[in-house]
C-alpha cells in the first residue's frame, strides 16, 4: 500500500504551502541523485518525496487526495509519474533554481528580463543625541549607476539570444529528470547586444561612488533599517535598480544607557547629601534639570524623571530618564576630618535605628550560621 504523502514529507495535514515547500526542499537536498550517486535507495526516496510534493502543492490534487486518498489522484498523474503543467519539471525549477542557476527564466515560455539591480546595505554609526532628535546624514556608497553614454541600454542592436532563443535559460537532461540552467551566452537576459557600449561593455551600468542624503527620523535605535527605494545598484541594460538599506548603529554614550524609550544614568552623591538631602543638577539629553534628593537616601535609589527619555519612533509618547544614585565615600581625608568622623561614629553608638539594613543583614547572617 502506498505511503501517506503527508507522512513522506513529515508534515501535518494542516501544513501551509510554505511548510510543504520547506519539507520537500529538505528531503530533496538530502536524497538528490547528484549528492548520492549510484544510491538506489536515495533515488527512490527522492522520487517518493517529489511525487508527494507534486500532489500536495497543487490545491486541486491536494483536495482530491484529502477526500479520497491515493485513489483520488491516480488519474491525475500522482501515482504514475510527473506529468502536466504542475509536473516534476516545474517543481524542480522552483525548488532547485537557486542551486543550479535556473530560476524562473524561460519556464513560462516568455522572454527573460534583464536582471534587477542588487540591494545594498550601508552601516551608519550615529550618536545617541542624533538618534533621539533625528538627523540628516551625508553618505557615500560605492555602487553601480546607469551608464551616461548609452543611457543604461548597454549599446545598440539588441537581438534575441541565439543560444536560448530569448528564454534566458537552457535545459539539459540528466537521467530521469532535466536541469534548467542560466544561459551562458546572455547570462539570463534573453538577448544580446550587437554593438556593446565601449564605456560599460554592454552592461548598461558602471561603477561609481554615489553621494546621498539620508534623513534619520527621531527615535531610531540600533538595529533599525531605513529603506531608500531605487538607491541600490542599477539594473543591467535598463532594468530596475535595487534598494539601499541603511542599518543604524547607535554609539555607546559616556553618560546614558538606553532601553527602548527610557534612558538610564548613574548619579554620584556625597555622603552628606545622602544623609541630609539636597538638590543637584543632573544631565538629560536636552540639558540640565534639578533633582531633589530626600534625607536618608540609600545608595541604589532610583529616581524617575518623566518625559526626559526618548520619543517613540512610532507615536508621540516620551520615555523617562531613570537616575540611580550612588553614595560616594570621601577619599584623601586629613587627620582632622578623620577625627571628626570618629566622633561622629561614637555619637551613633550601637543604636541600630541608624542602620536598619545593616541590622537586618547581620540578623540574617546569624540565623544562617546557627542553622535556625
Amino acid at each position: 500500500m502506498p505511503r501517506d504523502y503527508y507522512e513522506i514529507l513529515g508534515v501535518s495535514k494542516s501544513a501551509t504551502a510554505q511548510e510543504l515547500k520547506r519539507a520537500y526542499r529538505k528531503l530533496a537536498m538530502k536524497y538528490h541523485p547528484d549528492r548520492n550517486p549510484n544510491d538506489k535507495d536515495a533515488e527512490s526516496k527522492f522520487k517518493e518525496a517529489s511525487e508527494a510534493y507534486e500532489i500536495l502543492s497543487d490545491p486541486q490534487k491536494r483536495t482530491a487526495y484529502d477526500q479520497f486518498g491515493h485513489a483520488g489522484v491516480n488519474q491525475q498523474g500522482g501515482a504514475g509519474g510527473f506529468g502536466g503543467a504542475g509536473g516534476f519539471g516545474d517543481i524542480f525549477g522552483d525548488i532547485f533554481g537557486d542551486i543550479f542557476g535556473g530560476g524562473q527564466a524561460g519556464r513560462s515560455g516568455g522572454r527573460a528580463r534583464a536582471r534587477r539591480g542588487a540591494d545594498l546595505q550601508y552601516n551608519l554609526d550615529i550618536t545617541l543625541e542624533e538618534a533621539v532628535h533625528g538627523v540628516t546624514k551625508k553618505i557615500k556608497v560605492p555602487t553601480y549607476v546607469s551608464c551616461d553614454y548609452c543611457h543604461g541600454h548597454g549599446g545598440s542592436g539588441k537581438q534575441t539570444c541565439a543560444t536560448c532563443h530569448g528564454a534566458g535559460a537552457v535545459r539539459m537532461s540528466q537521467g530521469f529528470f532535466s536541469v534548467e540552467q542560466t544561459c551562458p551566452t546572455c547570462h539570463g537576459r534573453g538577448s544580446t547586444i550587437k554593438d556593446p557600449c565601449k564605456h560599460c561593455h554592454g552592461q548598461g551600468r558602471k561603477e561609481e561612488v554615489k553621494s546621498l542624503s539620508v534623513k534619520i527620523p527621531a527615535g531610531v535605535d540600533t538595529g533599525d533599517r531605513i529603506r531608500l527605494s531605487g538607491e541600490g545598484e542599477a539594473g543591467e541594460q535598463g532594468a530596475q535598480p535595487g534598494d539601499l538599506y541603511v542599518q543604524v548603529q547607535v554609539r555607546q554614550h559616556p553618560i546614558f544607557e538606553r532601553n527602548g524609550s527610557d534612558l538610564y544614568c548613574e548619579v554620584p552623591i556625597s555622603f552628606i547629601t545622602a544623609c541630609l538631602g539636597g538638590e543637584l543638577d543632573v544631565p538629560t539629553i536636552d540639558g540640565k534639570v534639578k533633582l531633589k534628593i530626600p534625607p536618608e537616601t540609600q545608595t541604589g535609589k532610583m529616581f524617575r524623571l518623566r518625559g526626559k527619555g526618548v520619543k517613540a519612533l512610532r507615536g508621540s509618547s516620551m520615555g523617562d530618564l531613570m537616575c540611580k544614585v550612588t553614595v560616594e565615600t570621601p577619599v584623601n581625608l586629613n587627620s582632622k576630618q578623620k577625627e571628626l568622623l570618629h566622633q561622629f561614629a561614637d555619637s551613633l553608638g550601637q543604636h541600630h535605628t541608624h542602620s536598619p539594613k545593616s541590622k537586618s543583614w547581620f540578623d540574617n547572617v546569624k540565623e544562617f550560621f546557627s542553622g535556625n
